[in-house]
């Protein structure tokens, strides 16, 4: 019997500094080289090859014949400029790429999408991310006209998200640590005090520019201008009291068309570290671990610390202190730019009226 045909595979470098693409054609095997020994550029090169070979605008193809580099070039080049965030997607293909850059859409099935997900090493959240990318790359290909089917894409099962929420004492201790930061001092609180009283995401607060903020009219409008709507609603929402105070303050050192949170008026690329060292100050934290179940120590002997809070639990705060003051579910919704199932999903339990009129009629 013989042996199947691998199909284009990669050898590693041995005499000549270089990775090779090797493949069997016609019952002769045949080698090109990909210039370069570094692992990442080769896959990439594979993936390329695999794609241009298997090429075909005569009509659609089976999906043993479809390699996955297509599918994911097409889909990124297509559809990705015209999504909000096309760099998510750009960077969700160059994770999928190494493992599936050789195969074909018939290769996907269950086992090999849990056997990606064993190569990722990451949370099933992260995995079904990942792999919803494939699934929408095949789905477009399929709708497109150049795949005889679809094939359906195993994911992981969503994951149940953390009902973590601040207290008003552990906003106050965050908003106090924020100010103590070195060099984050001019732009974290604000940043806190936006997220907390608005609910907005961190990507609409870090992008907010000051022609969204009408002071005088007392309304903000998370959607910047020229940005499609997108089901991650961004609402216009009145500005809190509060709130008001430190835009205020934050205007004075800003320019008309800058960003509201920005440093040295430049856009901020993310907050993430900054959020974490204020939320460990701020004692919102657990020890990190190591092997034996004790805590990891760093070079001065001290337990290793990681906050139990991201820019998101704002967020859910927000949501969370409507609900608790018996604001209705659909104001609540509105404001954060939820479906009103959603908002449901998250929020009824945290309200005081919780299925009383069910109680009552049972009492």
């Amino acid at each position: 019997m013989p042996r199947p045909n691998p199909g284009p595979r990669l050898r590693p470098p041995g005499k000549r500094p270089a990775f090779y693409i090797v493949w069997t054609e016609n019952g002769r095997s045949k080698e090109q080289s990909t210039g370069t020994a570094d692992l990442d550029e080769a896959q990439a090169a594979l993936a390329a090859f695999i794609a241009e070979r298997g090429r075909d605008t005569t009509g659609p193809r089976d999906p043993a014949r479809f390699p996955i580099a297509e599918a994911l070039a097409d889909y990124g080049d297509e559809h990705g400029p015209e999504t909000v965030a096309p760099e998510r997607i750009a960077y969700a293909i160059d994770t999928l790429l190494p493992f599936w850059g050789a195969s074909t859409i018939g290769d996907v099935d269950e086992r090999t999408c849990r056997a990606f997900g064993r190569w990722r090493g990451r949370s099933d959240g992260t995995v079904r991310r990942d792999l919803g990318v494939m699934r929408a790359a095949i789905n477009h290909a399929f709708r497109h006209g150049r795949l005889t089917r679809p094939v359906h894409v195993w994911l992981p099962a969503k994951p149940n998200g953390r009902d973590r929420w601040l207290t008003r004492d552990e906003a106050a201790a965050l908003l106090r640590a924020a100010r103590r930061g070195r060099g984050t001092r001019l732009y974290l609180p604000l940043f806190v005090m936006l997220a907390l009283r608005t609910g907005a995401r961190k990507e609409a607060i870090l992008s907010l520019r000051w022609p969204q903020v009408d002071l005088e009219r007392g309304r903000i409008d998370l959607n910047p201008l020229g940005r499609r709507r997108t089901s991650k609603g961004r609402p216009v929402i009145p500005i809190p009291r509060r709130l008001g105070w430190f835009l205020r303050q934050a205007r004075k050192r800003g320019n008309d068309l800058g960003f509201v949170v920005n440093l040295d008026g430049e856009r901020l690329g993310d907050i993430k570290t900054a959020f974490r060292s204020a939320a460990v100050r701020a004692g919102l934290c657990e020890p990190i671990l190591d092997g034996a179940g004790g805590p990891r120590l760093d070079a001065k002997n001290r337990p290793m610390m990681r906050p139990t809070i991201s820019p998101h639990t704002l967020r859910h705060t927000a949501g969370t202190w409507m609900a608790q003051a018996g604001v209705p579910l659909w104001d609540v919704a509105g404001f954060l730019g939820h479906s009103h199932e959603r908002t449901a999903e998250l929020y009824s339990h945290h309200s005081p009226d919780h299925l009383a009129r069910a109680r009552a009629a049972l009492d």
